[in-house]
């Protein structure tokens, strides 16, 4: 059987099985291991073997329960509390004012986690409640903390990049950079997109008056100290990794150290809250494992059948598309799994053909950037999966989380226009690929 065919059974028994509800890992993984001892018998068992050791062996893996840990620590001990209540004060004089201090409370919450479902749940339990208790339009609003929480997947210290990095075997750090200004030119937008809106109609997102805004005495020093400590914490952990004074397994400990004694000494840190923590960062920490364990075998299987060779082969030659061509392309394939299939698999039913094809692909740049490029056109697709219909994960969250009166058709609609802004972001960042490769090559050089 040509390998064409064989990648399409493969695939196509992947989707399949999919479909049956099993978990992605147990698939995919299930496919590479029938695959493998079909094509080769007993011995093709080495394949995916042998990269499943590779992992093991790759040392900044033990940066993703750290990170995950941080993001835990700062969800459950309520820290952002004090954050919320600064960016209260500061933007309550404004029309929409809590809505873009929301927008920046996400932004310095991402700095911190890294993760899409901790800045949704401070979102929707601290800030959703107030805006509604003073008359913020429930639709809008809700489609704010959906597309500010979606920030967690792209500003560093970003888990999904860490994901990407181990399959695309590209420097975290670089790919972590490049994820910073993108990640504020959405944060500008969604600003942008508020002000706009409640510029043309304060009733959407009314100002507070003046008394709500009243500070008590030393309530202003204890905000400022509020605001300063995420960003300390993000300086402590990422100032010395940038500039090569601690690897990025030590730099990941010290912001899980740092996030830790500080809730510590903020009296936050109870028994049940420790618990809560070590229990949800094992599960997160264990299901990315096993996604990588069984992305690297599928990988390694279709790469040794010669696949992707043939896949290139048939886009660049065969079928005379241009590079841009398949970059969209591309990204519309992720933008529809990404309606049905969550981030992490949709990167590793691609990866195997995705990665290496981006590399081959004459994109006016050196194959390393187009990586580090691309995996953050992957992360905005990620962020956009998100809340897209039938299957958005935080649509589901929001609803669980957001009062009675939000109905799910509210979140729907709430997310219109935050996807469009999303796109926004996307087509721009492929228009200007130094947006994401600047900063990277400023500081490891190009």
């Amino acid at each position: 059987m040509p390998y064409e065919y064989i990648a399409l059974v493969m695939f196509g028994g992947m989707v399949l099985l999919l479909l049956t509800g099993q978990r992605v890992f147990a698939v995919i993984g299930c496919v590479a291991a029938v695959a493998g001892l079909a094509l080769w018998g007993t011995g093709g068992s080495a394949i995916p073997f042998t990269s499943a050791i590779k992992l093991m062996n790759w040392y900044p893996m033990l940066t993703l329960p750290m990170f995950v840990w941080m993001g835990y620590v700062m969800s459950e001990t309520r820290m952002a509390d004090d954050l919320y209540r600064l960016f209260h004060v500061m933007f309550g004089p404004v029309p929409g004012g809590l809505a873009i201090g929301t927008i920046f409370l996400m932004v310095l919450i991402s700095a911190m986690n890294g993760l899409s479902v901790a800045g949704l749940a401070i979102g929707a339990t601290i800030a959703l409640p107030e805006m509604l208790k003073r008359g913020y339009d429930k639709v809008m609003i809700t489609g704010v903390i959906q597309g500010g929480s979606s920030l967690g997947i792209l500003i560093p210290p970003s888990v999904v990049l860490v994901l990407y990095a181990m399959i695309a075997r590209q420097p975290v750090g670089q790919l972590w950079l490049a994820g910073v200004f993108p990640g504020l030119l959405m944060a500008g937008i969604f600003v942008l997109y508020i002000v706009i809106r409640t510029a043309r109609n304060p009733a959407l997102g009314p100002a507070l008056p003046k008394e709500e805004r009243a500070l008590a005495p030393g309530e202003a020093q204890r905000l400022i100290v509020a605001g300063l400590l995420p960003l300390g914490i993000f300086a402590a952990m990422m100032g010395p990794f940038i500039y090569g004074y601690t690897s990025l397994v030590e730099a990941s400990a010290v912001g899980a150290g740092i996030a830790t004694l500080v809730a510590v000494v903020r009296g936050r840190m109870t028994r049940k809250v420790f618990d809560s923590c070590m229990v949800q960062t094992l599960g997160v920490s264990c299901m990315f494992m096993w996604i990588i364990l069984a992305a690297l075998a599928f990988g390694a299987v279709f790469d040794g059948l010669g696949a992707v060779r043939a896949i290139e082969d048939l886009f660049l030659q065969d079928l005379g598309l241009s590079p841009w061509t398949i970059l969209i392309l591309m990204q519309v394939s992720f933008l529809i799994m990404g309606m049905f299939l969550d981030d992490t698999a949709m990167l590793v039913i691609v990866a195997p053909l995705y990665v290496p094809l981006v590399a081959k692909l004459d994109l006016g740049m050196p194959p390393q950037d187009a990586l580090i490029w691309y995996g953050v056109l992957y992360t905005i697709t990620c962020q956009i999966a998100y809340i897209t219909p039938p299957f958005g994960y935080n649509l589901f969250l929001m609803r669980a989380m957001a009062p009675d009166h939000v109905s799910l058709a509210d979140i729907y609609r709430s997310i219109v226009p935050i996807v469009g802004l999303m796109l926004i972001t996307l087509v721009i960042v492929m228009a200007f690929p130094d947006i994401a490769l600047w900063l990277p090559h400023l500081v490891y050089g190009p």
